[in-house]
């Protein structure tokens, strides 16, 4: 009776996957075959349990009940509300890829924590937040690595509760800050199409050179109190530290990472407002880069001309080309730029148009700045930086920012090459058979470490900065990225997830892997993916829905695995696993052909 109940159930599997789907209905495939459970799969399913009961931890120990993080607020670049937040990095992430539901209520708490924490916190000297260090629940000005920093775990929420219409709402608010919809942040000037600021926000771009104390905060009391992350050892230090960020005045290429809150706009209300703004955007840096000789300059005058408010210099001001600063506790030369982050940007215009015209650009400039190679003793060295007398800050690295994103998304041979040792990329080619393996154990190390030193931690609230619990964040997720959904962890800037696959649990209704399910990329190339799924329940069956892509950019075209060939043309796929079953499916795609949603599959209209 047993063995007809289930030849019945793969029949109809059969059956289903050869007839047209519904209009408006998921295809769907059953699989029956058994599978022992991997190793792999039982590694995956522990790691989101004890990602569970570590975050717990860890909230218990640094927020109270209210979401504060128990800890001195201050302003500026060291220790500012953007790490009070960062402190939960990597946590609606993990809810989306599969975790459990305590941990986006932890999230949630501690985002709207901070959002009251950082608007009650004021700043006595800076004039920059004396009326609240928050507005309309942003930060009032600051330059976007610190803005991106402090987003990143918001920007992924979407994955998550792409319904909330709170969460709705701030995201439109927050974009509608660089659309200029709010009087008091008129942060873009669209004639030149430049951000006007390194510092902008909700109270607008500060047209003014910056001092120390903006970005130092307020004077503190150091030794004996705080360990400060860059090893200042004094406030006086804090101040030498930040002596020579002056020049902020106009548009910086990591201005680009604003282009985040356009892209998840976009995709919970299709406006098309937002992707016009964000092209344009980017195409005016294309432009830039073009009329430099292929170099992205690092300052655009407030009259859009390159360098117009560093004396001319296209490599001027604060995180340029240029910046390099003395260490005031060592005297060391600091190089400091973060020109690359600008690559966001054009990820994104590439996420919304699939046009490879959005990655040529960052080709052109390594290969610019790699010919500029010089032999120092018999070792080639490719410079970094660029000052009054030329490229300079030679090291035997060649210069490729972004060199595994670019290739994930591009794909191509040519991109390989940069990222050819790469372990992951080795695996996906057959040579690294025990990676998923080895990196799984290493997260839920990782995991164990994390809370070892939180243990360790003797701080109290009151001798704790912002920025300090940040290193015992023991959300770990980088495995499951790479092994669950082929893709990269999108790093801390805010920035979209990249992915070929994406899992939602039909029966509980959520974004994530169901519990008791597992999956494995193991093969990945330009027109689909090799996908292993299992079910490790041995009574009860479970259904998943893979959608092709992140926010659903992509389009399936077939399934096939060892029982039948399904015809998909769609973003989503359900599959049934039988108790203990699993099987290899191969996925073929289309890429980047869809406009980004973060649509659920049930609310779907593809």
């Amino acid at each position: 009776m047993f063995w007809r109940s289930i030849l019945s159930l793969v029949l109809a599997g059969l059956a289903a996957s050869t007839r047209p789907a519904r209009a408006g209905a998921i295809p769907s495939v059953l699989l029956a075959r058994p599978m022992p459970p991997p190793t792999w799969a039982l590694l995956e399913r522990e790691l989101f349990k004890a990602n569970a009961i570590a975050t717990q931890a860890f909230y218990d120990r640094y927020f109270d009940e209210r979401g504060y993080l128990l800890c001195v607020e201050r302003w500026g670049g060291d220790d500012g509300p953007d790490d009070a937040i960062e402190a939960v990095t990597d946590w609606t992430l993990l809810h989306a890829l599969g975790g459990g539901d305590g941990i986006l209520q932890r999230y949630h708490q501690a985002w709207e924590g901070h959002l009251r924490q950082y608007t009650e916190a004021k700043t006595v000297e800076v004039p920059l937040a004396r009326d609240g260090m928050y507005y309309q629940e942003f930060p009032v000005m600051f330059d976007w690595l610190h803005h991106a920093e402090g987003l990143t775990p918001f920007s992924l929420q979407g994955l998550a509760t792409p319904d909330d219409s709170l969460y709705r709402r701030r995201v439109q608010r927050f974009a509608g800050f660089y659309l200029n919809e709010s009087p008091q942040a008129q942060n873009y000037d669209f004639e030149h199409r430049i951000i006007r600021s390194l510092f902008t926000g909700s109270r607008g771009p500060l047209l003014r050179r910056a001092t120390a104390l903006d970005w130092a905060g307020d004077p503190i009391e150091v030794a004996h109190r705080f360990q400060l992350g860059h090893g200042e050892r004094s406030y006086q230090e804090m101040l030498a530290h930040f002596e020579d960020y002056n020049e902020i005045v106009g548009d910086h290429p990591s201005n680009l990472l604003a282009t985040s809150l356009a892209v998840h706009a976009y995709a919970l209300t299709g406006n098309p407002k937002y992707r016009t703004w964000l092209l344009d955007y980017v195409e005016a840096w294309i432009d830039r880069m073009n009329e430099n000789n292929g170099i992205i300059p690092t300052n655009i005058g407030l009259d859009g001309t390159i360098g117009g408010e560093a004396g001319g210099r296209w490599y001027g001001g604060v995180y340029g080309w240029g910046f390099t600063v003395r260490v005031p506790q060592t005297g060391a030369w600091a190089h400091r730029q973060t020109h690359h982050l600008g690559f966001i940007g054009f990820m994104n215009a590439y996420l919304l148009t699939g046009d490879d015209r959005y990655l040529e650009p960052w080709r052109v400039q390594s290969q610019r700045i790699n010919a500029e190679v010089r032999m120092i003793d018999g070792v080639p060295h490719y410079p970094q930086k660029y000052g009054d007398r030329g490229w300079y800050h030679f090291t035997p690295a060649p210069y490729r920012p972004f060199a595994r994103e670019l290739h994930s998304l591009s794909w191509e041979a040519r991109d390989r090459v940069a990222v050819a040792d790469d372990p992951w990329l080795r695996y996906l080619d057959g040579d690294h058979p025990n990676y998923p393996e080895t990196v799984l154990r290493a997260d839920l190390n990782r995991i164990r470490q994390q809370v070892e030193g939180m243990r360790k931690d003797h701080t109290t609230p009151d001798t704790r900065l912002a920025d300090d619990p940040m290193k015992y964040n023991p959300a770990s997720v980088q495995s499951l990225v790479s092994l669950t959904l082929g893709g990269l962890h999108p790093g801390r800037l805010a920035a979209p997830l990249h992915c070929r696959v994406r899992y939602f649990d039909p029966q509980e209704r959520r974004a994530g892997l169901p519990s008791d399910v597992a999956a494995l990329v193991s093969k990945i190339d330009p027109d689909g993916i090799q996908l292993t799924l299992v079910n490790i329940s041995q009574s009860e069956s479970r259904t998943v829905i893979l959608q092709s892509g992140a926010y659903g950019e992509h389009r399936w075209q077939r399934a096939l695995t060892s029982q039948a060939t399904q015809s998909i043309q769609g973003t989503h796929l359900q599959v049934t696993l039988q108790p203990g079953a699993g099987d290899v499916i191969q996925l073929e795609m289309e890429r980047f052909v869809n406009p980004p949603t973060l649509e659920f599959p049930w609310q779907s209209t593809r």
